[in-house]
C-alpha cells in the first residue's frame, strides 16, 4: 500500500513496487484523504471537484458557520451548479468540514491550501493566513504528505516559507515530504468549469517528485492538461505575470481613453478594430481595477525583487488614479450645465467589481463613492447583487430611480439589470457611462462615456458622446 502521494525513498522497493496506477487508485478511492484549506468562493468549489472524482476530502476553515453549513450540505457560496453537488458529495461521506485545521492535517496524506492572500497598509503582501494554514499542517505532516499552493503568493514562497517552515516544525527534511504549487486559474460564476478543465493546469515543485506527485493530483481533476513547469517559483510567478499583464494592459486602455477628447474619435472602436490583428490584444478602459486578484498581485512581485520595476508600477498608479478620474470628469460635465458637485446628488449604479458578482473587494465603485463624499457630493447606490448599506450608502432600488432626484448618475459597473431601466422616464441629468453599456439614443441627458470623444467645443448629448478621462484645467 502507498503512504503518500509523495515518493520520499524511504523504502529501497518502492520505486519498482508503487506504480503510478496505485497510487491513483490510492488517491481516488479516499485511502490517500485530501484536506483543503479555506472554504470561500474557490476552495469550496475546489474542495467539490476533489471530492467528485471520487476522492475523500476534508474541508477546513476558521469560521464556524461556514464549516456547519458545508458539513450539514448546504452551500454558501453563489457559483452555478455547486450547491447540488455539495449536498452529493456531503450526503455520500465523500466530502466533509472542520475547523480543526491539526486534525485535518493528522488524517490528510495532501494538503491543499486555498486561503486569501491580500496586501497590508503600504502595499505589502500579507502571508499571514497561508502561515498560518502551513503551522496546522506541520502538526500533522508525515512522510510521503504532499503540500500544495494553490493560493496567489509572491514568486518564492514555496521555496523559502512554506518548505523551511514544514522543516522546522517537524522533524522531518526535505525530500520526505513534497512542497508544490499549482495556482489557482478560476473565475466566480464559472470556477466548476475552470477547475474541471477550461484551462491547462500548471504545477511546479520544490524539487522534481513534488512536480511529479502534483501532477498525479491535478492529472485526476482535470480534462485539460497539466503543465509541468521548472520549478515551484515559476509556478507562482505564472499566475503573478497573468494579473500584472492584464493590469498593465487595462492602464494602457485607460491612457488611451483619454486622449479621445483631443483625436476626436472612439477609442473603443479604434481598439476593436486594432484587435483584428492576432499580435493586438487591448483590454477594455474602464473606472479602475478590482477583486481581491489584480490590485495586489502587482504588490506581489514589486515587493520581492530588488530590480526596479516601472512599468508595473505606473500601471498600478494610473488604475488606482481612475476612480478620481472618473469624478473629475463628472464634476466638470456638471459645472457645464450649472451644478456644483458639493450641491449635487448622484446615483452609482454597480457597487460590485465587476457584473454579476456580489463581490466589492478593492472595487473601483467604493472609491468613486468615497471621493464624491469628499467632495460633498450626496450620493446614493444602486446594486442588484448587494446592499448599498453594507458600505455605508443609502441604497435605491433600480424602480424607485425615476421617482429619485437626481443631478448625475455614474455607471460603474454593467449589471444586467440595468438594461431595463427607462432613462426616457428619468428627469434629464448628467451621465458618466464609464463602461460603455448603456444605450440611451433618443434620451435627453448629458451623456459622458469613457472611450468615446467628441470635439470639445460641440455640447454632449446622447448622440453626440464625450470622453471619460480627459482632466481638464480647474
Amino acid at each position: 500500500m502507498v503512504s503518500g502521494l509523495y515518493d520520499d525513498g524511504s523504502e529501497s522497493d518502492r520505486r519498482d513496487d508503487s506504480t503510478e496506477a496505485d497510487r491513483r487508485d490510492e488517491l481516488t478511492s479516499g485511502r490517500l484523504p485530501v484536506a483543503v484549506y479555506g472554504l470561500g468562493k474557490m476552495g469550496l468549489p475546489l474542495a467539490a471537484v476533489f471530492a467528485d472524482t471520487g476522492m475523500r476530502v476534508l474541508g477546513v476553515d476558521v469560521d464556524p458557520d461556514v464549516v456547519d453549513c458545508v458539513a450539514s450540505g448546504d452551500c454558501h457560496v453563489e457559483e452555478p451548479g455547486l450547491a447540488p453537488l455539495v449536498a452529493e458529495l456531503v450526503e455520500t461521506g465523500r466530502l466533509d468540514a472542520t475547523t480543526d485545521g491539526p486534525a485535518a492535517a493528522a488524517e490528510a496524506a495532501v494538503h491543499v491550501i486555498i486561503v486569501p492572500t491580500l496586501v497590508r497598509d503600504g502595499d505589502e503582501p500579507d502571508l499571514s493566513t497561508v502561515e498560518a494554514v502551513v503551522a496546522d499542517i506541520a502538526t500533522g505532516l508525515a512522510p510521503g504528505d504532499l503540500v500544495v499552493l494553490e493560493s496567489t503568493v509572491p514568486p518564492r514562497t514555496a521555496r523559502d516559507v512554506v518548505t523551511p517552515t514544514l522543516e522546522a516544525e517537524t522533524e522531518l527534511h526535505r525530500g520526505e515530504f513534497g512542497v508544490a504549487v499549482c495556482p489557482e486559474r478560476t473565475a466566480s460564476g464559472r470556477a466548476l468549469q475552470d477547475i474541471r478543465g477550461a484551462y491547462p493546469k500548471v504545477v511546479g515543485g520544490v524539487d522534481a517528485e513534488s512536480t511529479r506527485a502534483a501532477s498525479l493530483l491535478y492529472e485526476e481533476v482535470t480534462s485539460n492538461r497539466v503543465t509541468p513547469v521548472a520549478d515551484a517559483t515559476t509556478a507562482e510567478a505564472v499566475k503573478v505575470f497573468e494579473g500584472i499583464y492584464r493590469d498593465v494592459n487595462i492602464a494602457l486602455a485607460n491612457e488611451l481613453a483619454t486622449t479621445c477628447d483631443d483625436l476626436g474619435i472612439s477609442v473603443r472602436e479604434a481598439i476593436e478594430t486594432a484587435n483584428q490583428l492576432p499580435v493586438c490584444d487591448i483590454h477594455d478602459p474602464g473606472p479602475g481595477v478590482g477583486g481581491h486578484c489584480i490590485p495586489n498581485y502587482p504588490h506581489f512581485l514589486m515587493d520581492r525583487v530588488e530590480t526596479e520595476t516601472p512599468l508595473t508600477a505606473t500601471a498600478r498608479a494610473v488604475n488606482e488614479g481612475m476612480p478620481i478620474v472618473t469624478v473629475d470628469r463628472l464634476e466638470h460635465e456638471l459645472e457645464r450645465t450649472g451644478v456644483e458637485l458639493r450641491d449635487a446628488s448622484i446615483a452609482v449604479l454597480g457597487l460590485t467589481y465587476r457584473a454579476g458578482v456580489p463581490e466589492l473587494r478593492n472595487a473601483p465603485a467604493i472609491d468613486v463613492v468615497a471621493e464624491l463624499d469628499r467632495r460633498g457630493a450626496s450620493v446614493v447606490g444602486v446594486d442588484p447583487s448587494v446592499d448599498p448599506e453594507s458600505v455605508g450608502m443609502r441604497g435605491v432600488t433600480i424602480d424607485d430611480l425615476p421617482e429619485t432626484s437626481l443631478d448625475a448618475v455614474v455607471l460603474t459597473t454593467p449589471h444586467t439589470a440595468f438594461d431595463r431601466i427607462d432613462w426616457k422616464t428619468i428627469d434629464p441629468l448628467v451621465l458618466v457611462d464609464a463602461r460603455d453599456a448603456l444605450s440611451l439614443e433618443n434620451t435627453h441627458h448629458r451623456v459622458v462615456t469613457l472611450g468615446v470623444g467628441t470635439p470639445p467645443d460641440e455640447s454632449t448629448t446622447a448622440q453626440d458622446r464625450s470622453i471619460l478621462g480627459q482632466v481638464d484645467a480647474q
